[in-house]
């Protein structure tokens, strides 16, 4: 499973993407993988409570002790509250890495008295495995201290490091706010079929199976979204119709870009306040 023989792993919160590390664990466990499991979670999804059993993990332990990583998979305003939980799983040598959005390396070591800390930016896809996460080491962390947190985060999906925390704002902007946008779109698609006169119904399907396939045919192929565009679009046609007025000055670029940096600023603004 990892660079250490069967690591003492500690998950503070369970909900969307910290069961969706459960699920990825066990199977990974199930595969051959070794791994020693605790979970601190106060309304844990009793869905999981058979994964947790068949890798023999350990659902709010009375008696903690000092584990090889401790995973925080809370909100970032619950952050304080967590810490103080978890303090008996963190020692001088654990290990912290963190899938909360805003919360910075330098306060996580500040606040658990700890070194080696990670900061990862997952999206929700990631509950189904097709997910991107981001991550950021502090320089006290080895090599294989960033080998055992790639493969801790692989069952969410792609993994990609990032050399400079401070681009993590854009990672938090692009990846993992981005599902939102993709959302947004299929929305407006929709309401735009409809008030062409397909009912309601037929229109959500169809915008939803078109922004679904399209997403599927550019990791399948691996194409550049560009060169899948072209085959798309024929001169003279529909498709160039459209996209003459999605590429306009005032189109989808600008408004997307003006999004993206709204989001990156409400993340650096978060991250001052340390997740407010």
């Amino acid at each position: 499973m990892s660079a250490l023989e069967a690591p003492r792993v500690a998950l503070i919160g369970a909900g969307a993407m910290g069961g969706a590390l459960v699920k990825g664990w066990a199977e990974a466990v199930r595969r051959g993988g070794g791994l020693t499991l605790s979970v601190v979670e106060p309304n844990f999804d009793k869905t999981l409570e058979a994964a947790l059993d068949a890798v023999g993990a350990v659902l709010n332990p009375p008696n903690q002790g000092p584990a090889d990583i401790v995973v925080f998979a809370v909100k970032p305003q619950a952050f304080a509250a967590a810490a103080e939980e978890a303090r008996g799983f963190v020692g001088p040598d654990t290990l912290v890495l963190s899938v909360m959005a805003g919360v910075t390396l330098t306060h996580m070591a500040r606040v658990l008295g700890v070194e080696r800390v990670v900061r990862a930016m997952p999206n929700t896809p990631g509950q189904i495995g097709r997910g991107v996460t981001a991550y950021v080491a502090a320089s006290a962390c080895t090599g294989g201290d960033r080998a055992l947190v790639e493969q801790l985060l692989s069952p969410l999906g792609a993994v990609e490091p990032i050399g400079v925390e401070r681009l993590m704002d854009v990672v938090t902007a692009v990846s993992g706010s981005g599902p939102a946008y993709v959302y947004l779109l299929a929305e407006a698609l929709a309401a735009a079929a409809e008030q062409e006169g397909l009912d309601r119904e037929t229109a959500a399907r169809l915008a939803t199976q078109t922004v679904a396939g399209a997403g599927a045919l550019m990791l399948e192929t691996g194409a550049p979204p560009k060169e899948l565009r072209k085959h798309v679009t024929s001169p003279g046609g529909t498709t160039e119709a459209a996209l003459d007025v999605l590429q306009a000055a005032d189109g989808l670029a600008p408004v997307l870009r003006r999004a993206v940096a709204a989001a990156v600023k409400r993340s650096r603004d978060l991250g001052r306040g340390e997740g407010g």
